[in-house]
């Protein structure tokens, strides 16, 4: 049974891109997509995928972490995977105290999604490659 995947992402080609590649793999179906927070809530309600690639920063309406937090509160066989430019500890932990599964940054290669949604669909944590987890940082400010 194929992996029921949304896509959320204000960006049109970047939601469009993904879209496009995850319905190539084998055992993944795309059946949804979203431009913000409030339309991704409306489709998880509906369509209770397994996965949502979720923007962290989605105008207008509600945030990506907003709609996650709700995802994962009201859907909690649902996984979210955090799809952001920003690798900064801060943003990683935000998404992650909202019940988000993975984090990637949005130059990670599509084999890398693939995996990340491979590994929080068997009940992993997935922290992309460049994403800062906060050991260095903590190093840094502990000296």
């Amino acid at each position: 049974m194929a992996i029921r995947i949304i896509v959320a992402d204000d960006h049109t080609l970047i939601r469009e891109t993904l879209s496009d590649f995850l319905q190539e793999q084998e055992d993944m179906e795309v059946v949804g997509r979203a431009a913000n927070g409030e339309a991704v809530m409306e489709l998880t309600a509906a369509l209770q995928p397994e996965v949502v690639i979720m923007d962290v920063s989605m105008p207008p309406v509600l945030s990506g972490l907003e709609a996650t937090r709700w995802i994962c509160a009201t859907w909690p066989n649902t996984k979210v995977i955090a799809l952001s430019m920003y690798a900064h500890r801060r943003y990683v932990v935000e998404m992650l105290k909202a019940g988000a599964r993975g984090y990637l940054l949005k130059d990670a290669d599509f084999d890398e999604l693939v995996t990340a949604i491979h590994e929080v669909v068997a009940g992993k944590t997935y922290i992309g490659a460049g994403v800062d987890t906060g050991e260095a940082a903590l190093r840094q400010e502990h000296g």
